[in-house]
């Protein structure tokens, strides 16, 4: 695919957003958003993600938007999982906090003080942050997995990123996410990576990208 064919971005998060288009760009390709492609917000999109796995959803959001859209649609599903949780919130990191009247930042702080007051007085804070990363356009459909490792603070540090980042110490960066710098983060996140894989293995199918 030539990289002037815009590609369907298919989330509604600035912060995803934010990424994803640095992410495209070092790609030498380019990123469309649903408010550009005109697509309205629909209740529909609250029965998107229904699985029980980050794959499974990732494919499921982009195959609704390329549907909608008629666009290749990449999509994304990711959560962070915590050793001591059994692995979660996972695939309910956004809704950990079961606050479904909340959005934005105040969906951000409730999910992180559900996530304090579960984890304290346990001194095993392993975690990771995971995202399936899909692309699909019409029979093609593709999705790669990446993966990074930290541990959950206390103390929120920086005011970067968003999520759970500011409570995400990457121990390959020995800082959190929400203080390292976008080009940081790109290098080591779970999205940065599932994301380039992926478009290494659209790539690698020739004429797709």
């Amino acid at each position: 695919m030539a990289a002037e064919r815009r590609i369907l971005l298919a989330t509604r998060s600035s912060g995803k957003l934010k990424e994803l288009h640095e992410i495209l760009g070092e790609a030498g390709l380019s990123g469309m958003t649903l408010d550009q492609a005109g697509i309205e917000l629909s209740d529909d999109e609250e029965h998107i993600e229904i699985y029980d796995t980050f794959e499974e959803n990732a494919l499921a959001k982009a195959r609704y938007f390329h549907r909608l859209s008629g666009m290749p649609a990449m999509a994304d599903d990711s959560g962070l999982s915590v050793r001591a949780l059994d692995g979660a919130p996972g695939v309910w990191s956004k809704r950990f906090s079961g606050r479904s009247d909340l959005s934005g930042q105040s969906l951000d702080d409730a999910n992180n003080a559900k996530l304090l007051s579960v984890l304290e007085g346990v001194a095993d804070r392993d975690a990771s942050y995971s995202c399936a990363a899909a692309f699909v356009d019409g029979s093609i459909e593709c999705v790669e997995l990446g993966e990074t490792r930290g541990i959950i603070v206390d103390d929120p540090r920086g005011s970067e990123g968003f999520g759970y980042d500011p409570y995400f110490y990457s121990t390959e960066l020995s800082k959190t996410f929400g203080e390292a710098t976008v080009a940081e983060k790109q290098e080591v996140s779970h999205r940065g990576r599932a994301f380039r894989k992926l478009v290494a293995a659209l790539r690698q199918r020739g004429g797709v990208l």
